[in-house]
């Protein structure tokens, strides 16, 4: 049988008038700012006329550690919250936008796929409504005035050396991970080694997902540490005189994008993807409209439970008052004969045994998700390669760990295929089965609660952490940080800072290579291993397959 590919399907898909869309959730015209015909933003106004009303349920899509093979957890979101709404439900779904870098580089588009994507699918993989270039411009805008204020007098004393806002571009760039600026003379002011970070991992992309609204961000771009002194006290984006510039700048980038989904229902598109850099959820002004519009909402976190879901649970839920009223984990076959020891070339055969071997690293993410008090549903996102006989094995594994795994056909069906998968998440998401609770208190020091992540979640024996971390960290706690969470940058691939490392190991060490403090965005960012907040380009790229063709249509981005 021949598939379409993703762009096919997207491009045949019979969109609304993204008006049409919003009135299935209660959002008049007049609320709507429509970029084109297919896509708006939902106007601040009608947002705060939303508080006080009652939450819907809110359900929570991650999955196993990624591999090569693929787990499709963008794309079970989006074919749960359609099959959500064909078995009678009122559902929306809540995804996150996509960076170039990864569009460029190897991962490629985070629209969905098959039959269970959301559209305009393009538009959202590229430009969209151009949220992370107004964060681009807003990061860098702050960069532009602390050189300029150093430049003209340096009236706050600032100490050159302990400048620590780096500049940031959403793309994938090596060579921009440590630089220095300013050579060529006196009129182009004082030389200072600097650097770049991708978008995504900017302090400005996790405030704009984790502010209330339009003044909490601009509070917490005030808040933004951006160097020291000489005496090591610290130089705010307020004092610099940037936040209200900033603010502008995010103004329309605060406000969520209403999309759609290939079978017309509503999807909020808002906040930034990697999970392994930043934390990786879609924004909290997105959830907690959808919450107030739709009775079940469901949402994605990035990467592998042991990244995505621990910061959702951790960060988003404790700072935006919300709790998941269940998990539904994604895993595929292939991925589990990845982790078994096939080889990627070889994972079409039939290898039960592989499977099984491959299933703890899925019972660690269990054993994990359920930890935080909330019930958990494995959803196996089925290719057409998966024998029965594979499928059971992982169904079989899945009950001998306290849970159930449902096989869902939403990429080749849409919601047709997930119909079994929603109807029994919303059976338990109405039972309100879920107690949850972080993993940890806001009041534990926060050495302790780096330990506390990398052994209950990752499973290490140790944290390994010069005295100079542990004094910094020390010092964050003095200065009044100590009650903020942790946002852990680590490898995706991997339970361990190893990526090579599959499975569920135990018995290994978390390095902790650096410590950096998000004081706008409240949380303090733990970098382990190798990870880079700055990703490389692949040997082979995918920009190098992507172009025009000549009907004037995109090729290759899929």
């Amino acid at each position: 049988m021949a598939y379409k590919t993703d762009i096919e399907i997207a491009r045949d898909a019979n969109k609304l008038p993204i008006q049409e869309i919003g009135k299935k959730l209660g959002i008049s015209d007049a609320d709507l700012v429509p970029y084109g015909h297919d896509k708006a933003k939902v106007s601040a106004r009608f947002i705060a006329e939303q508080k006080g009303k009652k939450d819907g349920k809110l359900i929570l899509v991650t999955a196993i550690n990624p591999t090569p093979a693929g787990e499709g957890k963008t794309t079970t979101t989006v074919g749960l919250g359609d099959a959500l709404n064909a078995i009678g439900k009122n559902a929306t779904v809540c995804i996150r936008e996509a960076s170039l870098g990864p569009c460029f580089g190897m991962k490629g588009g985070a629209a969905g796929g098959g039959y269970a994507q959301v559209v305009p699918m393009e538009d959202m993989n590229l430009h969209f409504t151009g949220d992370f270039h107004a964060i681009t411009s807003a990061h860098n805008l702050l960069s532009a005035m602390i050189d300029n204020h150093i430049y003209w007098g340096n009236s706050l004393e600032i100490d050159q050396r302990r400048v620590v806002w780096r500049r940031v571009v959403d793309m994938n760039d090596r060579a921009l991970r440590d630089i220095v600026t300013s050579l060529g003379g006196v009129a182009n002011g004082f030389p200072r080694q600097a650097g770049f970070d991708i978008t995504v991992a900017s302090e400005v992309m996790a405030i704009l997902c984790l502010a209330l609204d339009i003044k909490d961000l601009e509070k917490r771009l005030g808040d933004i540490i951006v160097a020291y002194r000489r005496d090591r006290s610290p130089v705010y984006c307020r004092d610099i005189k940037a936040d209200g510039a900033m603010a502008v700048l995010l103004k329309d980038a605060m406000q969520p994008n209403l999309v759609q989904s290939l079978e017309n229902n509503p999807a909020f598109v808002h906040g930034g993807p990697f999970a392994n850099i930043a934390h990786g959820c879609n924004s909290v002004v997105a959830t907690t409209t959808a919450l107030k519009l739709a009775d079940f909402v469901v949402t994605e976190a990035g990467f592998g439970a042991d990244l995505g879901a621990e910061k959702f649970m951790n960060i988003k839920c404790r700072k935006a008052g919300i709790a998941p009223s269940v998990v539904v984990l994604v895993a595929t076959v292939r991925a589990m004969k990845m982790n078994g020891g096939v080889a990627k070339a070889d994972l079409g055969g039939e290898n039960v045994e592989a499977v099984k071997a491959g299933c703890p690293n899925l019972g660690r993410h269990i054993e994990n998700l359920k930890s935080f008090g909330v019930p958990v549903v494995v959803a196996i996102n089925h290719f057409v390669t998966d024998t029965d006989a594979e499928v059971q094995a992982v169904k079989d594994y899945a009950e001998s760990q306290g849970s159930e795994a449902i096989l869902s056909k939403h990429w080749e069906f849409g919601s047709k295929g997930a119909v079994d998968l929603a109807t029994r998440v919303a059976e338990i998401a109405e039972a309100d089965m879920a107690n949850f609770a972080p993993i940890y208190p806001s009041d534990m020091p926060l050495m302790e609660k780096i330990e506390t992540i990398a052994k209950r979640i990752y499973r290490a024996d140790e944290v390994l952490a010069d005295q100079k971390i542990r004094n910094q960290l020390k010092d964050w706690q003095d200065q009044g940080y100590g009650d903020l969470p942790i946002c852990m940058a680590k490898t995706q691939y991997s339970f361990s800072t190893d990526p090579t490392l599959r499975g569920a190991p135990t018995g290994h060490s978390v390095p902790i290579r650096e410590v950096r403090l998000a004081a706008g965005a409240g949380f303090i960012v733990a970098i382990c291993g190798e990870i880079m907040t700055m990703p490389g380009l692949p040997r082979v790229p995918s920009s190098e397959n992507i172009m025009l063709n000549d009907a004037g249509e995109i090729d290759g981005l899929f």
